[in-house]
């Protein structure tokens, strides 16, 4: 069962220079209920005034003594990783320092240029069913992983776009590239 499902919990913001959580009233609170055409005030500190970080529902600050951790922290949210879930299962893997962190997008990257390979080396959809039977089994991950726009035909006949499928993983290899290199600066300061 979901433990966010049936309770609106506040979420929790993280100010990295001065390695404080505050959990910020929600807009239900404020303006008496949810408006959708209102525009959510960004989160400000209230000791630095600076822009806090949304670190989600499942988020725990790391003690304000350890100040590589919440470095770690800072580093985790600029490369996107937060601690946001429905409360079903949790907000997945979330690496416990830069090695960890570093390994786990190589990772990313190793799957990404398979997915651009396979469809580098795709010259043509199949035509008859038994081939579409044998392509969907053996190939079912690197179609699903494929944005919709990228699929076409029926169902009984699908078609591909390989060149957008290619060009779609190659801008995907290039955000986890910049991911990595962000982490390894990060780790080259401290």
């Amino acid at each position: 069962m979901c433990r966010y499902g049936m309770t609106i919990y506040k979420s929790h913001y993280a100010c990295f220079q001065c390695r404080k959580t505050f959990k910020r009233r929600l807009e239900k609170d404020i303006y008496d209920g949810y408006n959708k055409y209102r525009e959510q005030n960004p989160a400000k500190c209230p000791e630095c005034g600076d822009l806090m970080a949304n670190m989600g529902l499942d988020f725990e600050s790391p003690k304000k003594k350890d100040i590589k951790s919440w470095e770690h922290m800072a580093t985790l949210y600029e490369v996107g990783i937060t601690f946001h879930s429905c409360g079903c299962s949790g907000p997945g893997y979330i690496p416990s320092n830069s090695n960890d962190l570093l390994r786990y997008f190589s990772k990313i990257k190793a799957d990404y240029i398979e997915h651009q390979r396979f469809w580098a080396r795709r010259k043509s959809d199949p035509e008859s069913q038994s081939e579409i039977a044998k392509d969907r089994h053996y190939n079912w991950e690197y179609f699903q992983k494929i944005p919709n726009e990228m699929k076409t035909g029926t169902d009984k006949k699908p078609k591909f776009n390989a060149t957008e499928a290619q060009k779609y993983w190659h801008q995907k290899i290039v955000e986890i590239e910049s991911k990595i290199e962000k982490v390894t600066n990060d780790t080259l300061k401290n």
